[in-house]
């Protein structure tokens, strides 16, 4: 990896291995800390001369000490894992130079301490662009104790710095990708740092409930195998201690952590049991203390207790499989009480997925298919029909199936149901998806659908 400078006196990251990454992050660090001259290295001006900006108030020595305690705490954690192997590092491709080359910018959200807009860039999309907000809760609350608003942009602009690094150095499909990264350190005194993300749309829980099982089942699928790899980084275990819903982005149908600058990869030291509390607003955990002087499993059990109560009391239980709920109960009991670690949580999930993927949660079942007239290659003109919940399209009932037999059941448990047809779409988990109808249209032929009628309909319904 290299540092070159941009047109605009920026500093410019570009990708190459992470071996510059904690000396890039912490010398940007040190600069936050510091005034930029003198004595501080050479300082760039906007048409990339050497020269300094006029000597700015100091930073008051409370405020210098938080800036110096998150310079330690940025080094320690870029060279936690040692040298990565060749490319583990995630740095991206993009630099300075492209933010001159972004189009269409528009504000995606704003949080306690960052902004992120929404931008598209020549070959590459559109992506997200995360900065700190100049005008958040973060910087106010700051300024209102320090009275200092530069040295609080500078303590801002650390959790960015932070959030680069994880991502990195975090290479899993939970975690959003890095495209690059920006870091400015021209005539204005202050180092201004953008992040070029991977561009997500907001996790919305109450659209979710409104989601097949499947899908829904899919969202904590994925956020266990995200946990499971966090807690066996290779940074450590890596908690995420502010935990919620809006930290997820949906990227193509997939869930991803976006938001990183409040993970720690530090384990909390202890004496005896007692000191290891795991507090939550309705339980409380002690976790043992280890003979090395470290809460066993700490970081861990909080990501998948916050796992457990944002997320799979609400999306696991509701629409399951009959068959399928005695089992997802248990996986709700083991994270609720903490007795399931993450590889026992993981193990979980995979069971149920491999029971509902082969079929085998429909074991001794009554044949019903016998009582269908089945015509191949036909299906009916689409129209808006009876609605059923929760389904994969809202003009009627879509659902998902294992196979003609489970489909027959459900049609015969709906009353409307006189028909269905299975289709060649196919849910994330290979499954086909069906359509229930109450009546039947004009028949049209299609080699990619089969048409079951029941033999019990209407006669004028039946061909």
């Amino acid at each position: 990896m290299r540092a070159a400078r941009g047109k605009e006196g920026a500093s410019l990251a570009r990708p190459g291995g992470a071996a510059l990454l904690g000396i890039l992050a912490a010398s940007a660090l040190l600069a936050l800390a510091l005034q930029s001259c003198p004595g501080a290295g050479p300082c760039w001006g906007a048409n990339g001369t050497r020269g300094c900006p006029r000597p700015a108030r100091r930073p008051p020595p409370a405020l210098l000490g938080e800036l110096s305690r998150r310079q330690r705490d940025l080094r320690r954690l870029a060279t936690s894992a040692g040298p990565p192997e060749r490319g583990l590092s995630r740095g991206g491709r993009l630099g300075c130079g492209d933010l001159s080359r972004v189009t269409g910018l528009g504000v995606v959200g704003s949080g306690f301490t960052k902004l992120v807009q929404r931008a598209a860039l020549p070959g590459a999309g559109a992506i997200a662009l995360k900065s700190v907000h100049r005008a958040g809760g973060d910087v106010s609350r700051c300024v209102q104790r320090y009275g200092h608003p530069a040295g609080c942009r500078r303590l801002a602009s650390y959790k960015l710095l932070k959030e680069v690094t994880l991502l990195q150095r975090l290479d899993h499909p939970g975690v959003v990708k890095l495209h690059g990264q920006c870091y400015d350190n021209s005539l204005d005194p202050e180092i201004k740092v953008t992040a070029m993300l991977e561009l997500g749309s907001p996790l919305e829980m109450i659209q979710l409930l409104q989601t097949p099982w499947e899908e829904r089942f899919k969202i904590c699928l994925s956020l266990v195998k995200l946990l499971f790899y966090l807690a066996h980084s290779p940074l450590g275990s890596v908690v995420l201690l502010d935990f919620q819903p809006r930290q997820f982005v949906m990227v193509d149908g997939n869930l991803k952590v976006t938001d990183m600058d409040d993970a720690s990869t530090e384990e909390l030291s202890c004496k005896e049991d007692n000191d290891c509390t795991l507090d939550f607003p309705a339980k409380s955990f002690i976790l043992k203390c280890t003979a090395a002087g470290k809460c066993d499993g700490l970081n861990e059990k909080k990501n998948l207790f916050n796992a457990y109560r944002y997320f799979f009391t609400y999306l696991l239980p509701h629409t399951a499989p009959s068959a399928l709920r005695p089992l997802l109960g248990d996986i709700l009991n083991g994270t609720g009480d903490l007795r399931y670690g993450i590889n026992e949580t993981l193990g979980a999930f995979e069971k149920v997925l491999h029971l509902y993927k082969s079929g085998l949660y429909l074991q001794n079942r009554l044949p019903l298919l016998k009582d269908y007239i089945t015509l191949k290659g036909f299906r009916t003109m689409e129209m808006q029909d009876y609605k059923c919940w929760p389904s994969y399209s809202h003009l009627g009932c879509l659902l998902s199936i294992h196979n003609a037999e489970e489909a027959a059941a459900i049609c015969n448990s709906q009353p409307q149901c006189q028909s269905f047809i299975v289709t060649q779409q196919r849910t994330w988990t290979g499954r086909p998806l069906a359509s229930f109808r109450s009546c039947l249209t004009d028949l049209i032929p299609d080699v990619n659908a089969v048409l079951y009628i029941k033999r019990s309909a209407p006669s004028r319904e039946r061909l």
